[in-house]
């Protein structure tokens, strides 16, 4: 039931039990009655409008405020979120208090990809990433002039700041960057390094020309021609042999710190649910690659974490692909759009320092 009264909407019928289903509230910390009232805000700015050459601002026409959500005993960290709801019939923002020992940022696949240190994209038709080199160049302007920073800012203040990555564990990347269960030695790391180098510049990095030649059926050539030349094909056909057997660093673009973790994709989530609750980790700040792929579907992505803690995506410290595009503005800004329907959305600006 709702009732519209000088502009505010108020929905007395929804009452939000915080004992969280994503994990049980300690016997300690009774439940909370949420009052889900919402008061409709009066020409609000877009959101998401700090980097606007990455991310198109979202602009609604309805946007409500509401109550703070999260609102921990000791917070030190604000974070600001909006989220999209239909039946609303528009977006609401609510302020957060956060613990920030209780909080992690992850930057999900920094692929160390066209950076002058890791994987080359194959000439002349080989793809990997965002799937061209100047796709690659333009998301690693995104890195060093948004999340690089955001990861600098935040890594004095969080408890843990980490990295995902494809493929498993192997004895390079895990003398390379600290893991789980293991913190590499200066020496290792260094040796590590002269060993992934040497992996990466055993790669040839060429495949095979476009095909030139198709062979289609009178009745149905539409389907015979994506068959046999669909739009992406990552093999050894056009990367070569052994592309994806050699491990991918973390992208230079990032700097990456001796305490930062890495998280080996194909280890499976609950590793990685196990080490956050080791350590305590209520809350995750999440950045990275690609919004409407990785971001959201492998080990680290939002589906996984969302089911356990308090996700916030940094909306503007993600990109989409963006095929058919030259910038990915209107892709970013659509799967966000898309993802705020059952999750919450920060940005770098909303994310600060409380002041005790």
């Amino acid at each position: 039931m709702t009732q519209l009264r000088n502009g505010n909407v108020s929905f007395f019928c929804l009452v939000v039990i915080l004992c969280s289903t994503l994990q049980a509230v300690p016997a300690d910390e009774p439940p909370r009655v949420y009052q889900n009232r919402l008061k409709l805000l009066k020409n609000p700015k877009p959101l998401l409008a700090d980097h606007p050459t990455f991310v198109q601002p979202i602009e609604e026409v309805r946007r409500y405020a509401a109550p703070i959500l999260v609102d921990e005993e000791g917070a030190d960290l604000s974070v600001r979120a909006w989220r999209f709801s239909y039946n609303a019939r528009g977006i609401i923002e609510m302020p957060n208090r956060l613990r920030a020992d209780k909080t992690a940022v992850i930057m999900v696949h920094p692929w160390g990809i066209d950076d002058g240190q890791g994987w080359r994209t194959p000439e002349p038709a080989g793809v990997c990433d965002f799937c061209t080199p100047t796709k690659n160049h333009l998301a690693a302007q995104h890195t060093r002039t948004v999340i690089d920073p955001f990861l600098k800012q935040m890594r004095p203040q969080v408890s843990l700041v980490m990295f995902s990555l494809i493929a498993p564990v192997d004895p390079i990347r895990k003398k390379l960057y600290r893991t789980f269960d293991y913190q590499p030695t200066e020496e290792e790391r260094a040796e590590a390094k002269k060993q992934l180098k040497a992996r990466l510049d055993s790669l040839p990095y060429k495949g095979e020309p476009l095909i030139e030649t198709l062979t289609l059926s009178s009745d149905r050539p539409v389907i015979d021609y994506f068959r046999q030349f669909p739009g992406l094909m990552s093999g050894d056909q056009y990367n070569g042999k052994g592309f994806w057997n050699v491990p991918v660093p973390v992208t230079a673009d990032v700097t990456v710190h001796k305490d930062d973790v890495l998280i080996f994709d194909q280890e499976g989530y609950a590793p990685l649910k196990k080490f956050l609750n080791k350590h305590g980790i209520r809350h995750i700040l999440l950045t990275g690659y690609a919004t409407d792929m990785c971001f959201c579907k492998t080990t680290a992505g939002y589906e996984n974490l969302s089911k356990d803690f308090n996700v916030f995506l940094v909306g503007d410290a993600t990109l989409a692909t963006f095929p058919a595009n030259s910038s990915p503005r209107y892709a970013t800004n659509a799967h966000i759009s898309f993802a705020s329907i059952n999750h919450l959305i920060t940005q770098v600006s909303w994310i600060k320092k409380l002041e005790k």
